[in-house]
Formats: structure tokens, sequence, C-alpha cells
């Protein structure tokens, strides 16, 4: 790692390395770190264009790459794996075996693309998880913040993965998935790629999913989905109006009889909350990929 000259700098980030800005969400002027704020043991390996920031810890037999950017008060464990255009902001907790920015598992991917992994603040990615840089050239995967992938996670390229979003472990992301704030994925579930699921979902773990699944519903087995997620909702401050009426537009859409787009059309004259407007909102543009069915036998959520 090289230093770089003083320069003044309104950014909370401190680097050590060259290079004149990092873009994580906006550009930052690097100033001069002292390795003193760095701690790197003596085994690791981080190539002299990485650029790190106060307080990192990195650990033994860790691999950094050139294009490597890792925010101030990051920790990396032992044997964590970090190469190609990754950019890591404040706060993250890496764990031992994990590795982020490899190549994606996609047979049509070329060395040449240029591709990346952005990560926000404050998440905790424990041990062996993988994440996947993007597959088309100029694309991105992107974590939001304050998440929490447990071990053996994969995110596969290009899936955009909100904030407060619990991934339990061994769960298995394919390409482009998206993840919405604040969803739980239970441990071991699999989800097809260009999959949606939306804000607040609860997911029982061991489940399978091949079509998207509408914000606020609890979700298991293989495709479906048994009610509302009202404990997840209540923990998240929503309501009892905003809960009743989530409620209502789930028992419109699939227990009234109705087909999508006639449950729509009525929902649509219905005053419904911004809440229930959400849940509709999702599934109109998901018709083409189709929504997870319900499957009788609800829970006592509903």
């Amino acid at each position: 790692m090289q230093r770089i000259p003083n320069q003044p700098s309104p950014s909370p980030l401190h680097f050590v390395g060259r290079g004149d800005c990092m873009h994580a969400h906006s550009c930052f002027i690097l100033p001069t770190v002292s390795m003193r704020d760095v701690k790197i043991h003596p085994t690791a390996l981080v190539d002299p264009g990485a650029r790190i920031g106060a307080d990192v810890e990195v650990g033994p037999f860790s691999m950094i790459g050139p294009q490597a950017v890792i925010g101030n008060s990051t920790i990396v464990q032992s044997h964590v794996v970090i190469e190609g255009d990754v950019t890591i902001a404040t706060g993250n907790f890496i764990g031992h075996g994990a590795i982020i920015g490899a190549r994606p598992q996609d047979l049509s991917f070329s060395p040449d693309r240029k591709t990346k992994v952005v990560i926000g603040n404050d998440n905790v990615i424990r041990e062996y998880c993988t994440i996947h840089r993007g597959s088309p050239n100029g694309s991105v995967t992107r974590i939001g913040n304050n998440n929490f992938l447990m071990a053996g996670a994969h995110i596969g390229h290009n899936c955009l993965i909100g904030n407060n979003v619990i991934i339990a472990n061994n769960c298995l992301l394919a390409g482009h998935v998206r993840v919405d704030d604040g969803a739980f994925l239970g441990g071991g579930s699999t989800f097809h790629q260009f999959m949606h699921i939306g804000r607040l979902v609860m997911v029982q773990g061991s489940s399978a999913f091949g079509k998207d699944l509408p914000p606020f519903v609890i979700a298991a087995e293989r495709n479906s989905v048994f009610g509302v997620n009202v404990v997840g909702l209540r923990r998240a401050g929503f309501s009892v109006q905003d809960r009743d009426e989530l409620k209502a537009a789930f028992k419109l859409l699939y227990m009234s009889g109705l087909n999508i787009s006639q449950a729509l059309e009525k929902a649509a004259a219905m005053e419904f909350g911004a809440a229930a407007r959400e849940f509709f909102a999702f599934v109109a543009p998901a018709r083409k990929r189709g929504i997870c069915p319900y499957k009788s036998g609800a829970t006592e959520e509903m």
C-alpha cells in the first residue's frame, strides 16, 4: 500500500493506498493514514494498489487485490479473499474464509468485462460467504447497509440486497435476485435467478422459490405463501390499521377467487393505505413472471 500526500477532506473515510477517489455512494478524497491506524497480519497479502481505511484489521492469510477499497473500522478475518473491483464502506465485519468479488458463475462471462461489487455500511458477512461481482459489462452486485449474512450464504452476480436483510446459513441466491429491505431468508433456502423478494418477507428455512414473493408475506416450502407476516410488521412499527389493511389486501389477492388482473382492478377502486398500495404495486409488474401462490392451511399470523 502506498501513502499519498495530505489532503483536506470532509469525508469520514480515510484510506491508505493509491488513487484519488472511492466510488461507493459518492467520491472521496483520500488523505494520508498512518500505517499505525491499520492492523494487517504479516501473513496477509495486500496489493499495493488496495485502498485501506483507518482502523481496519486484516487477518492471517487473507488476500486483498489491487482494486479493493475497504472503508474505516472494517474487520477482515483470516483466509478472506477480496478480488476484482470491490468497494466496501465502513464498519463491516467479514468472517473467516469469505470470498468477495470473484468471477460470476456465468458461462457467458468474459474476464475482460469491467464489473464490480459494492457493499455499504455496518454489514456482518460471516464465515465462507461468497459474493460474486456482476456479469454484464459495467454491472454491479450491490449490498446495502446493516445486513446480516450468516455462514455459507451465496450471493450470485448482480444480486441487489437492500438494508436490514437477514440471510441465514447456506442460503443460495442465483444471479439477479433482488431482496428488499427487512426480509428474512431462512437457512438452506434457494432462490431462482431474476426473482424479486419483497420488503419484510419472512421465508421459512429449507424452502425453494422461482416466482416473486410479494412484500409482507410468510413464504415456505416450494413456491408457496401462507399468510401475512404480522409479527414482522408489528416489530417494524406498522399500525393496527396498516396490518388490517394488509390482511384484507392479501385475502383479496389470494383468497377471493379473482384472478390477479381482477384483484388488481378491484383494489384500484378501494381506499387502501400506503402499505397495502405497496403490496399491490409489487404484484402488478410481476404478472409476467408470476408470484408465488397461496397454499391452504394458513398460519396463525392470518
